[in-house]
């Protein structure tokens, strides 16, 4: 087999400033990290809560390896089916509320599972148009039909919903908070829309839980609407500090998504010391809110440190904070520069986010210091002088 036209594919991304290459660390997430044999500040980890390196946490991870061995041998329907499974999804349900939880391998996995498994041929998906790609996967393997409605806009939502046949059976797709852009989905009022069309609301909500709300229970706790959005899907991997997702709400659904979600059917259960990290996450998420209060007040520090500077930002409400370039080769370009002058923060450029939109997404956590923030502030403030930005 040639390899020639890869060579060529990797050749074509690199002329658009496009090309990836994996940039390993060596260490520990953290605020500060060790890059290429020298220590630099961490500005793009989805650490929120700082709970990956929680001594309670590792050390949960440790004992279940030591009890129950590094992996658990079979899919959950087979043999893999052990006690921290169990009780991580019952930790989850009791913390959302719900009467059941449903553990998947990544979030990626829960999406391509969750959404065909409520809905199919004939059917229609409503997705908002920057849903993360998994969601967007995930509703084209529904074989539904597939329409998008404009970023945040129940209105243009509504005419969509409007104009479809009677009787047909419809499912309305969003992130609760937005990956990319770091703005929440204006859930109160697509809510609305999916009961008088009775339509089905779902929420991937993978970077709201642990941040998002008075308990940290999501961007539905956030807007008050437990009691009117039945089912969500999260993801272990963000604030829980983890990995893997989940799904919440009845009984029912669970039970059947344990039948029918093909990649929780044919994918090798979670090892059990990831479940037995998350669990004890959770814990640390209702025991200890000031990681919320440290993290919500680094947000206020970068985020208006980052607005004085002058640049210009997303519409975002949360820890996410995007540097919006617009050129993929001048947001490479100041990554660059902020990685030589301390500051650890990667380019978003396409397929990622849409063309003409690549961007610096920088994200905080309860971690960081103020004298961290302000040196972060000081380089960004050099990196963008030195490319043009400011």
């Amino acid at each position: 087999m040639s390899t020639s036209r890869f060579r060529l594919k990797l050749q074509q991304l690199a002329d658009h400033s496009l090309r990836r290459t994996l940039s390993p660390l060596e260490s520990a997430t953290g605020p500060v990290v060790q890059s290429a044999g020298r220590k630099v500040l961490l500005l793009s980890s989805n650490d929120y809560l700082g709970l990956a390196t929680h001594p309670e946490v590792v050390q949960a991870a440790v004992q279940a390896t030591e009890r129950y061995g590094a992996g658990s041998g079979a899919s959950r329907l087979v043999s893999g089916t052990l006690p921290p499974h169990v009780h991580l999804e019952e930790s989850l349900a009791k913390f959302k509320g719900t009467e059941s939880s449903l553990l998947f391998g990544s979030g990626y996995l829960a999406n391509l599972g969750v959404i065909p498994a409520l809905i199919g041929r004939g059917d229609l998906i409503v997705a908002d148009r920057l849903c993360h790609a998994s969601l967007i996967d995930g509703c084209r393997l529904s074989q539904a039909d597939l329409r998008i409605f404009r970023h945040g806009d129940a209105a243009h939502l509504e005419m969509v919903l409007r104009r479809r046949g009677t009787n047909r059976r419809t499912l309305i797709v969003t992130e609760g908070l937005f990956s990319m852009d770091g703005d929440l989905a204006p859930l109160p009022a697509l809510v609305s829309l999916a009961e008088r069309y009775e339509a089905t609301l779902y929420v991937d909500d993978a970077h709201g839980t642990g941040i998002m709300g008075p308990t940290g229970r999501g961007t539905i706790e956030h807007f008050g609407l437990e009691t009117r959005v039945p089912f969500h899907m999260g993801t272990l991997s963000k604030a829980l500090g983890s990995h893997g997702a989940y799904l919440v709400g009845p009984t029912d659904v669970v039970q059947y998504l344990i039948n029918v979600a093909r990649p929780f059917i044919f994918t090798t259960a979670l090892p059990p010391a990831i479940a037995a990290a998350a669990a004890v996450a959770v814990t640390v998420v209702q025991r200890e809110p000031e990681r919320r209060a440290r993290l919500w007040s680094n947000r206020q520090h970068l985020f208006h440190g980052l607005q004085s500077l002058g640049f210009r930002m997303t519409p975002t409400e949360s820890p996410i904070l995007p540097v919006m370039v617009g050129d993929a080769a001048q947001a490479t370009a100041f990554a660059d520069r902020l990685l030589a002058h301390g500051v650890y923060a990667t380019a978003i450029r396409p397929p990622t986010v849409p063309d003409g939109t690549s961007r610096i997404r920088f994200t905080v956590t309860s971690e960081h210091t103020t004298p961290q923030l302000d040196e972060a502030l000081q380089a960004v403030k050099i990196a963008g002088r030195e490319t043009g930005l400011l």
